[in-house]
This record gives structure tokens, sequence and C-alpha cells, in this order.
């Protein structure tokens, strides 16, 4: 049985405790672990990551700046409702920029962001897709492009792209359960992280452009 993978990877190692609460409530709430329009419970959910009421409440800060949270006076901070009419906008923009973070990836990647990009093809080829849930499936394609984000060596552009992504899957996992072809959807990112490590710049903007092309049929076939 393959086990679930934590987004939580060595690349989160040394960071501040608002930043570490900021990724572990940001993947929370964009796995759905925190469904759409439940209240934030800082009491339990500092308890939960171990950390303090301070760095937690500038983490939630920032998630209300990703349109993650929104905070209400008087009434408290809820997880935003997920809204499927932002589809095509969060889609036209990742048509555009996953392709320019593929082809960054391929052009200049580090020997060890390859080496990386690769091990990562090898743990997807190894999965058994009649053995894994979607939620699993769906955590390895949010590794996959925070990889090739982080790959292109542009902070900005992987700031800007992690956000969107974050928005689109959201909008994946709420759908999760009727799309009947996860498997292939993250299978498909094993011919990306191939070509991004081998330096194949036109075919690694190819494919990310086609995924997200693929992404966005995907969900509306089932809306």
């Amino acid at each position: 049985m393959n086990t679930m993978p934590d987004l939580m990877d060595t690349h989160n190692a040394g960071l501040s405790m608002a930043e570490r609460a900021y990724r572990q409530v940001r993947d929370k709430l964009i796995t759905l672990e925190i469904r759409p329009g439940d209240p934030i419970n800082e009491g339990k959910l500092a308890v939960e990551l171990e950390v303090g009421r301070t760095p937690l409440r500038e983490a939630l800060k920032r998630l209300e700046n990703d349109h993650l949270v929104v905070s209400y006076p008087r009434r408290g901070t809820f997880a935003t409702m997920v809204d499927i009419t932002e589809l095509a906008q969060i889609s036209d923009i990742r048509q555009s920029l996953e392709p320019l973070a593929a082809r960054r990836a391929a052009e200049a990647a580090t020997f060890e962001a390859r080496a990386e990009l690769r091990e990562l093809a090898g743990s997807i080829a190894e999965l058994d897709a009649a053995d894994v849930d979607p939620r699993t499936l769906m955590r390895f394609d949010i590794m996959v492009h925070r990889a090739v984000y982080r790959s292109a060596g542009n902070e900005h552009l992987e700031d800007v792209l992690i956000r969107y992504d974050n928005l689109a899957v959201r909008i994946w996992f709420l759908v999760l359960n009727k799309l009947p072809h996860v498997s292939e959807h993250i299978t498909e990112h094993i011919r990306l992280l191939h070509a991004i490590a081998d330096g194949d710049a036109d075919q690694a903007a190819e494919l990310a452009y086609n995924h997200v092309l693929d992404f966005e049929r995907s969900i509306r076939t089932v809306l």
C-alpha cells in the first residue's frame, strides 16, 4: 500500500515558525482538510501544529491575501468558499506561466534539481494507480508543480505560480470523487519531469501547457 506523501518536505527545513505555520495551514486548506466555509479554530490549530498564537496569526494574515481564508470582525476567520466560476481566469494565467516555468526549469535547473525531478518521476512511475486513492495522487501533483517552480530558479515566478496552483488544486479537490481519470492526470507528469531533467525546454513547455488545458477540460466535464 502506498503511503501519503508529505508536502512538508526537506526544502522546508530551517523555516521560521510563522512560515511553517503558513505552509501547513495552506496545505490543509488547498486539500480541503479544512473544508470551505469552516471556521478556523486558532487555539486548536496552534496545538495541532505545535506553534504559538502569534506565528499562526501571521500565517492567517498571509493566507487571507492568498484568498484562502477570510476574516470578519467579531466573527472570526473562515476558510473561503471555492468559486468554480474562477476556473477560466485561473487557467488563463496558468496557461501562460506554467510553460514558462517548465521552460526555465529545463534551461536553468541545477544538477541536484534535475536529480530530484528524476527521482520524483520514478516515484510516480512506481505507483499502482488501482491501489492509490485520488487524494494521495493529487498530493503527488502538488509536489510535481512545486518542484518544477522551484527548479526554474525565479522566486517571483515561483510565488505567483504556487498561489494560482493552490486555487486550482482546491477546485480539483472539490470535484475529485467525480473525476474518473485522476491517475492519468498524475502519470502524465512523468514525461514532463524527464523533459525538464533532460534539458528539453520546448517539450517541457508544450507538456506543461497541455497539462493545464487537460486540467480545465477534466473539471468542466463534471460541472
